[in-house]
């Protein structure tokens, strides 16, 4: 007798998935630096201290005080006295004639010339790939920003 048995047969058969793909998006946060600063602390402690106690003893001498006064004594002196006779002598000095000359006057002339400035602005873009590793990409963008920038220039001019 035989007898029939049915094996089960594997078959394969692809499907397609839908994987999620993960993007991560960085954001700069600032962060204020905190400072510290260390503190001394003070401490008291209480600390005896013996005081050595001293013994005074008075001994009390009598001393004789003598007084001396002057008196004083005035005397009457001539004497006698040259007064100097005072002389005017006139003394004629010639000054001479002060002349009138014309000095040149300096005027100050404010020029304004506009100088260019190119300011450089970096920008970092992350530009997504599509792997399962991820590898940021950076991307510099350059821009030409002209600012008007004023600039003084000083000319001295002889007027005669």
């Amino acid at each position: 007798v035989q007898k029939q048995v049915q094996v089960p047969m594997l078959m394969k058969q692809q499907r397609m998935i839908d994987v999620p793909q993960v993007e991560f998006v960085d954001e700069i946060v600032e962060v204020p630096v905190q400072k510290q600063v260390q503190v001394p602390m003070v401490t008291r402690v209480q600390k005896e201290v013996q005081v050595p106690q001293v013994e005074i003893v008075d001994m009390h001498i009598e001393v004789p005080v003598q007084k001396h006064v002057q008196v004083p004594m005035v005397s009457r002196v001539q004497k006698f006295v040259d007064v100097p006779q005072v002389e005017f002598v006139d003394n004629h000095i010639h000054i001479p004639v002060q002349k009138q000359r014309h000095v040149p006057t300096i005027t100050k002339v404010q020029r304004h010339v506009e100088v260019t400035v190119i300011e450089t602005i970096e920008k970092i873009v992350d530009v997504p790939v599509i792997r399962q590793i991820e590898v940021p990409h950076i991307q510099t963008v350059e821009r030409i920003v002209e600012i008007p920038y004023i600039q003084t220039v000083e000319k001295i001019v002889e007027v005669p």
